[in-house]
């Protein structure tokens, strides 16, 4: 149990026993002054009001300890994204300077130190970006038509780059050969579905099996959905996914490269453009399920 953790179980206990005084007294006063009706509702209002007053200081305190929690496993998640890479490039750049190498390992170098560049480059705009989310106001999407189909083409094909994989890893449907059009920001969403592959391949292991799904389930509906088959979320887990620093731990897998910003991104874009974002988990190792919801440009 950490420290926070025992704090929390500190103020809980702290409350209850307050709780239980408060009522005991309650009881006496009731006792006492059943004779006397206006301090019989008196007592009764102000203990009540003492009860409510614990109680709302408790959560209180709980929600900050809880925050505080968040706020540093964020900064040490994103101080590990940022070393981690650094540290690499410069053990590259020291051994290129001190020893004589080959063409060929020179090459190998670099591209290791690119591929280093540009986790920073992810982690850092991540960061950005959901500074960005969080001041944009919900329905500040710009207004350009952009077919959903083709930006979920172009993902797949960065993703199955970017981490190396197998043609076949991650599958494309589209259900509809046209039309699957939305107004908005064609960067944004772009960013969206790529978070959400990321996260599909990330928490994969090394079996990764991604379906996105491209679809229309209504008229005025598209829809873009990642399934991977995973480790799962936890069904106690799948509200608090898309909350700033939140990141899913299971029994199987407990620590996750990340900053805990992605999904919160993704459902503060979805809002911007008016839309929504959940998931759906059978639980721990059932795979995940991710499903953007957006209105359907009219034909």
């Amino acid at each position: 149990m950490t420290r926070r953790q025992k704090a929390i179980t500190v103020i809980i206990t702290f409350c209850v026993l307050l709780v239980a005084a408060a009522i005991s007294l309650n009881v006496s006063w009731i006792l006492i002054t059943a004779r006397r009706d206006a301090l019989l509702v008196l007592g009764v209002i102000l203990f009540a009001v003492i009860i409510a007053g614990i109680i709302a200081y408790t959560v209180f305190l709980v929600m900050e300890i809880q925050r505080n929690e968040e706020h540093d496993s964020f900064i040490n998640a994103v101080t590990h994204e940022l070393k981690t890479p650094i540290a690499s490039i410069r053990l590259y750049l020291e051994t290129l300077q001190s020893r004589h190498v080959s063409d060929e390992q020179r090459q190998q170098f670099y591209e290791i130190m690119l591929a280093d560049a540009q986790r920073l480059h992810q982690t850092v705009d991540q960061v950005l970006r959901a500074g960005v989310a969080r001041e944009k106001p919900r329905g500040a999407a710009r207004t350009a038509v952009v077919d959903m189909a083709a930006i979920a083409r172009e993902c797949v094909d960065v993703a199955l780059t970017r981490h190396h994989l197998q043609a076949g890893s991650i599958q494309l449907e589209s259900h509809e050969g046209r039309g699957l059009t939305v107004r908005g920001d064609a960067e944004e969403l772009r960013t969206v579905i790529t978070n959400l592959l990321d996260n599909a391949v990330k928490y994969s292991g090394t079996d990764v099996r991604v379906t996105v799904a491209v679809a229309s389930p209504a008229p005025d509906t598209v829809w873009v959905r990642v399934q991977d088959r995973g480790v799962g979320i936890p069904k106690k887990q799948l509200k608090r996914i898309f909350n700033r620093f939140y990141r899913v731990q299971t029994r199987t897998l407990k620590q996750v490269k990340g900053t805990g910003l992605g999904l919160y991104i993704v459902r503060s874009i979805a809002r911007a453009h008016g839309g929504r974002v959940f998931a759906q988990s059978e639980g721990e190792g059932r795979g995940a399920t991710f499903t953007l919801e957006l209105p359907r440009l009219a034909s």
